[in-house]
């Protein structure tokens, strides 16, 4: 097992940061924000100064019913060999549904949505982990996720769903501490309970972070600070076992770095008082071979698809909800994507907000209310403003002109020309038409 020690999240916003943080042993960068050929100067300097990179999955969606898609294994592949990692993560979620399994539209969540504790769920996932592990160069750990609403008809605790899934599958564990804390507020579930149940001798690392509360309703946002009970929590954790790494995670509304390494600071404090009460008589536990995971069923398969495609659509296309979920949680989760769909296209088009002001954001959700995603987010951003313009909107002769000039450049068959002259006379023509 590598020993990590204590690490952060590596984003660009703070980059800078990272590198002139004290203690830092390593950094978890997200797999798909990172192109291989291509790496920030600030992970290469970190790599050059011995700083482990870990590569951290969102989008392969190892919990849908499909199995893994060979292009995303192999993005996921390339970066973990670009990085020298000794590990790549992903989480236990489907992000996806519909296609060929039940000859419906494809459809993006966009997030992580949880998968069904059930039987045939968890027979689809140790299958989908198996491929996986067989097409990365290095060991794969899996993160339990944090969740609004729960599924009807669940036959097993997440405690229960973990042990069988590393107990099959040989796979490793990233135990998020702070999403035992959500499923505790939002599913009732007892995170001492979760700990006592899971194969801690699994564990790669530890996810800590913060979030919010509202109506009752708790939000996993990594954009605030750690809270006491996501600290005891890791407490009770390094009480029961030695961490090998824990890592803060911050993807918004970042702080001043002194406010990073007091919460870095309060992440070891909490690990050193779980630790000085750990019996340290204890041996440590001996993994045993994982077991031979058989084929999947294609019935299992396409009930399992047809289930998540009805929660999906419900979600993000408004279909009514599947009978037995809890239609205010899924509002809740449907308001949630929708949030977070409109941020993410904004970092990735960050042209659109300015283009129209404060205007983009209910202008975007009202949008997604009509139109699930069914690709990328960059698609989503193109389809975006295609439906404006198609409506004559934005209001402002500027701004359409403006917005219609970005979707060009963007959605054509080959790049508009990118010649000095040819620019100028399109930054003219703008100019004019906002007189």
């Amino acid at each position: 097992m590598v020993r990590l020690g204590t690490g952060i999240g590596w984003r660009p916003e703070i980059a800078d940061a990272v590198e002139r943080m004290p203690g830092v042993d390593w950094v978890e960068a997200v797999a798909e924000n990172v192109c291989p050929g291509h790496l920030p100067e600030s992970l290469l300097r970190l790599r050059e100064r011995g700083v482990t990179v870990v590569p951290h999955g969102v989008s392969l969606g190892l919990g849908g019913a499909e199995r893994p898609d060979e292009t995303r294994l192999t993005a996921l592949a390339e970066r973990a060999e670009a990085l020298g990692s000794p590990l790549v993560t992903e989480h236990i979620a489907f992000v996806r549904a519909g296609g060929a399994l039940t000859a419906s539209p494809r459809l993006e969540a966009g997030h992580l949505l949880p998968v069904p504790r059930t039987r045939d769920a968890l027979d689809v996932l140790c299958e989908n982990v198996r491929i996986a592990q067989d097409a990365l160069p290095v060991p794969l750990a899996v993160e339990n996720i944090a969740a609004l609403f729960s599924w009807p008809g669940e036959e097993m605790t997440e405690g229960q769903f973990l042990y069988e899934l590393a107990d099959r599958t040989g796979v490793r564990l990233l135990i998020d501490v702070a999403n035992l804390h959500t499923n505790h507020v939002n599913r009732g579930e007892d995170p001492a309970k979760a700990l006592a149940e899971l194969p801690l001798e699994a564990l790669a690392y530890v996810h800590v972070a913060g979030g919010f509360e509202r109506d009752g309703v708790w939000h996993d946002s990594h954009a605030h600070p750690v809270p006491r009970p996501v600290l005891d929590i890791l407490t009770d954790l390094a009480s029961r076992v030695s961490p090998p790494g824990v890592l803060l995670e911050r993807d918004e509304n970042f702080p001043a770095p002194e406010e990073l390494e007091r919460e870095l600071d309060s992440i070891r404090e909490a690990l050193a008082t779980g630790g000085a009460s750990r019996t340290a008589a204890l041996p440590e536990p001996v993994r045993t071979a994982a077991r031979a995971v058989p084929e999947a069923p294609a019935p299992v398969r396409e009930r399992l698809a047809l289930e998540q495609t009805a929660l999906l659509s419900a979600l993000v296309a408004g279909t009514p909800a599947p009978e037995g979920f809890d239609r205010v949680r899924l509002g809740v989760q449907a308001r949630a994507l929708a949030a977070k769909r409109a941020d993410v296209v904004a970092k990735v088009a960050p042209e659109l907000p300015v283009i129209l002001g404060e205007g983009y954001r209910p202008a975007f959700l009202a949008y997604a209310q009509r139109h699930p995603m069914t690709g990328g987010y960059r698609r989503d951003a193109l389809e975006f403003a295609g439906r404006l313009l198609a409506e004559g909107r934005p209001a402002d002769a500027g701004a359409r002109a403006e917005l219609r000039e970005w979707w060009q450049e963007r959605s054509g068959p080959k790049p508009r020309s990118r010649r000095p002259g040819v620019r100028l006379a399109r930054a003219t023509r703008r100019v004019l038409l906002r007189r």
